[in-house]
């Protein structure tokens, strides 16, 4: 069996030493402020625990079974096949980049490559077949269909270009501070395939490890995230988007991934906004890059991936998925002028 090296995860100290000093602060500058910001934080775990739950079972087993290193052989040998796989599984998967965060870290540990895990990743937020249903209520069939299409072909281009990038230090240590690479070998991972790993005392250690330290990491990520998004929904009214691309400009989409994904919140209730900023001029093609950025690189997004992907990997991840938002946006425009 493999050495059990801690896993490739950064240490959490710092961060909860930080996060409960600047809490404490903040809880004896705006006291009332602070209960709130509580009871959204634990509503919004309480609103996910149950698929965050079951990606920390899964990142543990993928662990100790060794499913993770048979895996990563697999997608090593086969790019463009696991590429366009993995976009396809994370446009129908109902999951968000949040909820899929402990997955994604295990893969990566285990040694999986970048690409399609990139394409999974970016792909995942922009849809699946309730928020297609919900899209074709609220903006019409053709978005519905267009958001579809942009989250596939958002996650091809973004594996591809991964991919393509393979042998640079973003692409080949995606995450920070590492005693076993990823792609190299795996810490915590076990010679062999076993799928029932409670029977063998050292996959099972591995397992109880491995989740309690990607729990640990996935609430201090999420404890940020949530606390972000109600500080933005508390700071920013409705009517603010507006202001930046609610016309039909040639800065409209461009402004719409810069200016708006940063203030996207919520899939289902930007829907309706968006219907509103369409109302009032918004292009179609704005629309749809803020839908699809948005869901890929929002802020708190953005924020539960920040401790646990390198610097250069962050802002690998962020460029493709505005880079390819913007490009759905484009030729959205282009089409819905045309057709």
């Amino acid at each position: 069996m493999a050495s059990s090296a801690t896993l490739p995860y950064p240490s959490t100290r710092i961060i909860w030493a930080l996060t409960v000093a600047i809490a404490a602060g903040a809880s004896l500058q705006w006291p009332e402020k602070a209960v709130e910001i509580a009871r959204f934080v634990a509503v919004s775990f309480l609103d996910v625990a149950l698929l965050i739950g079951a990606g920390l079972l899964l990142s543990a087993w993928v662990a100790a079974s060794g499913a993770g290193t048979i895996t990563a052989e697999i997608f090593r040998g086969r790019p463009v096949t696991t590429i366009v796989l993995a976009s396809f599984a994370g446009t129908i998967t109902p999951v968000c980049g949040v909820t899929v965060l402990p997955l994604m870290t295990g893969l990566l540990a285990s040694g999986v490559p970048l690409a399609p895990v990139m394409a999974f990743w970016l792909s995942s937020p922009v849809t699946d077949p309730a928020m297609f249903a919900a899209t074709w209520a609220t903006l019409g069939l053709s978005f519905a269909v267009a958001k579809t299409i942009s989250a596939l072909g958002l996650g091809i281009f973004a594996g591809g270009v991964t991919a393509a990038l393979a042998t640079t230090q973003a692409v080949k240590r995606p995450l920070r501070r590492s005693r076993a690479s990823s792609g190299e070998t795996c810490g915590h991972c076990v010679a062999g395939y076993r799928a029932w790993v409670w029977g063998d005392p050292e996959r099972s250690r591995i397992f109880w490890l491995g989740l309690l330290k990607t729990a640990r990491l996935v609430a201090v990520c999420l404890t940020l995230a949530f606390a972000a998004e109600y500080l933005l929904r508390d700071a920013m009214p409705d009517h603010l988007l507006g202001t930046y691309v609610g016309t039909d400009s040639p800065y409209a989409i461009p402004l719409a991934v810069s200016v708006g994904a940063p203030m996207y919140l919520d899939g289902y209730a930007a829907l309706p906004m968006v219907r509103a900023l369409l109302d009032l001029g918004m292009s179609p093609g704005a629309a749809l890059a803020f839908l699809v950025s948005g869901s890929a690189v929002s802020i708190w997004g953005v924020l539960a991936v920040v401790p646990i992907l390198r610097t250069s990997t962050l802002m690998l991840f962020v460029t493709l998925a505005v880079i390819g938002s913007a490009v759905a946006g484009y030729v959205f425009d282009w089409a819905w002028n045309v057709i």
